[in-house]
């Protein structure tokens, strides 16, 4: 019971007690092992392991079949080992462990960066060689899935990466043979990849064969014209011309940056930041430490609100603030609006209008192939479908993306959701202070909590309100308490403010179906502060499973809250705008008529509870 746990997935998905290599059993239950292990004890959700697992042909008893997976994966790990347990988390399953070999493969090559940066080259090297050792093949050998094979394309990178950074450390310490050996196993596994081929000109130059070096740059050209009909990249561009310009430079102990450094400035697509830009201190940091690089090379985040709660706004300000470590460049495609997204990325990276293949299937394999090896931070905005964005994911070993969608997008099991709500009472404060001046709003801060309490921290919602009270400088707050917000039903005009706060809403109602909108509306004429699902199934006269259904499909796209169990109640700018839609699109003979159900409601909860007491 003492000996030690450890696993392997640089290879086989293999778990090993002592000397003892355990039975891991079926491969779908070493698939589970496997996702657990790449989760690096974050949990796992079983629609994750699901989607990871079958994808959409899930069978229909599968989170029954996922269970009962993890328990014999329990019994075979033996849960009383103290250094790796599969705990239920949340509903979910997590599994921590030290003795993995990916762990221990990254720790090498953290050791290698910093023997790097203090210009150590044999030590990069011997780290490198010690982390490339651990491989055994074909990682995740015998697990099969989407999921399985994105980790093993992953892994794979971060091999060819590790094995060109020994390449390099390798020149830097006079050993050209050695490295042209390890460059040349690259080359064969990626021909199109161009570092390993200014490497390798670089290490046939100091050998003295210039004229090698020269020939390598014009076979790589060749195949590049031929292969994606694109020109050499400009470091390889960059490389050809010291070497017929015999630069004296090329012959000194530096060698070529590695891949986590750029020669030049990449494209830098993100829009402006804006300067009022307040709160969300909490997401930043949490964001900004899902987009470092640890047990994942291209880390994914997704971004899901309301529509106006301020995701797109804290995606770009997010990118601008981590820029710095994204030299290779920031892209950004508003997913919602672009006619071929994957065209704008690729134009992004420099692929001219006329060098674009013809069929989707090439261009996505430009993609990665241009965007493996490259710090690059790509924002995917308004993402409605996981297929859309897992066609746009960037190739591995140093990229990173934020997706922003109105609602979670299911099957893409590698995300780390972060759901965006308004902002806290003392950062909405903040923001109301940028817009109209901190002369205006610390002397009033009881009116300004409570006109704040209103905006439920919305970001637009205080945007608006900030814009119509700064157009106003001989308003008081408390004034402007008073005058803003909207009219009652039958009013003339609707003020400017009204349609900016509510244009986000109105674009989440046109993509609702009838049966969704009419919910939507209808819940909101109960004066009460939220409605249990016996009253709403009153209010829209259905089913108790029928109204479940709506209003948990309203939960997932942020137009409802749900509070205690089985209780839903709105944000008050939503409610607001859903009661004005319920006296426009309803009428108030439906409204009545709601009302009246559930008064009858009430009256029979009322009459229940006596009887029962």
């Amino acid at each position: 019971m003492g000996e030690r746990l450890r696993f392997e997935v640089l290879g086989p998905v293999r778990a090993w007690r002592g000397d003892d290599e355990l039975e891991l059993g079926s491969p779908q239950q070493r698939a589970i092992l496997a996702i657990l292990l790449l989760q690096a004890g974050l949990p796992a959700s079983p629609d994750q392991l699901i989607a990871a697992i079958w994808g959409g042909a899930a069978p229909r008893a599968a989170v029954g079949v996922v269970r009962s997976y993890v328990s014999r994966l329990r019994r075979a790990l033996d849960l009383g080992h103290p250094t790796a347990v599969i705990e239920s988390v949340g509903g979910g399953y997590a599994l921590r462990t030290e003795h993995l070999d990916l762990t221990e493969f990254q720790r090498l090559l953290g050791v290698a960066r910093e023997a790097r940066r203090a210009g150590d080259p044999p030590a990069t090297a011997t780290a490198l060689r010690e982390a490339l050792a651990l491989w055994h093949g074909t990682p995740l050998a015998g697990v099969n899935g989407d999921y399985a094979e994105f980790e093993r394309v992953r892994l794979g990178q971060l091999r060819l990466t590790a094995i060109e950074d020994l390449a390099a450390a390798d020149i830097e310490s006079g050993r050209h043979t050695e490295a042209a050996a390890e460059l040349a196993e690259v080359i064969a596994e990626q021909p199109l990849r161009e570092r390993p081929r200014e490497l390798l000109m670089l290490a046939l130059y100091r050998s003295g064969r210039q004229a090698d070096a020269l020939a390598e740059f014009g076979q790589v050209q060749r195949l590049l014209a031929d292969e994606l009909g694109l020109d050499p990249g400009p470091d390889l561009r960059e490389m050809q011309r010291r070497i017929l310009a015999s630069d004296p430079a090329l012959l000194a102990p530096a060698v070529p940056a590695p891949a986590t450094a750029v020669t030049s400035q990449g494209p830098t697509q993100l829009p402006p930041d804006l300067p009022t830009f307040a709160g969300r201190v909490e997401e930043r940091s949490r964001i900004a430490d899902a987009l470092t690089p640890t047990h994942a090379s291209v880390p994914v985040v997704g971004l899901e609100g309301l529509a106006g709660v301020g995701k797109t706004t804290l995606a770009v300000h997010l990118g601008h603030a981590v820029a710095v470590d994204f030299p290779d460049g920031q892209l950004f495609v508003d997913l919602g609006t672009a006619g071929e997204p994957l065209a704008e990325l690729l134009r992004g990276v420099g692929v001219p209008a006329a060098g674009l293949p013809e069929s989707f299937s090439e261009r996505m394999a430009l993609w990665r192939t241009l965007t493996t090896g490259r710090r690059l931070l790509v924002v995917l905005d308004d993402a409605r479908d996981a297929d859309q964005v897992r066609q746009l994911l960037p190739g591995s070993g140093g990229s990173a993306v934020v997706i922003t969608a109105r609602q979670r997008l299911y099957g893409l099991a590698h995300v780390h959701w972060l759901k965006l709500t308004g902002l806290g009472e003392d950062d909405s404060i903040v923001l109301l202070e940028r817009l109209i001046g901190a002369d205006r709003v610390r002397p009033e801060l009881a009116d300004v909590r409570e006109l704040v309490r209103r905006t439920a921290g919305l970001p637009q919602v205080l945007q608006a309100l900030g814009a119509r009270i700064a157009s106003r400088p001989g308003w008081t707050i408390a004034e402007a308490k008073r005058r803003v917000g909207r009219p009652g039903p039958g009013s003339p005009v609707l003020p400017a403010e009204c349609r900016a706060i509510e244009q986000p809403f109105t674009s989440v109602m046109e993509q609702l179906s009838p049966e969704q909108a009419r919910a939507f509306r209808l819940m909101s004429v109960a004066d009460r502060p939220d409605v249990s699902l016996g009253a709403a199934a009153a209010l829209l006269d259905l089913s108790l499973g029928d109204t479940a259904v709506l209003l948990e499909s309203l939960v997932d796209m942020h137009l409802l809250e749900t509070g205690d169990l089985d209780r839903y109640f709105y944000q008050q700018p939503l409610r607001e705008f859903a009661v004005s839609r319920a006296f426009a699109d309803d009428g108030p003979e439906a409204i009545q008529a709601a009302l009246a159900r559930l008064a009858q409601f009430d009256r029979s909860e009322k009459g229940r509870v006596r009887v029962d007491a």
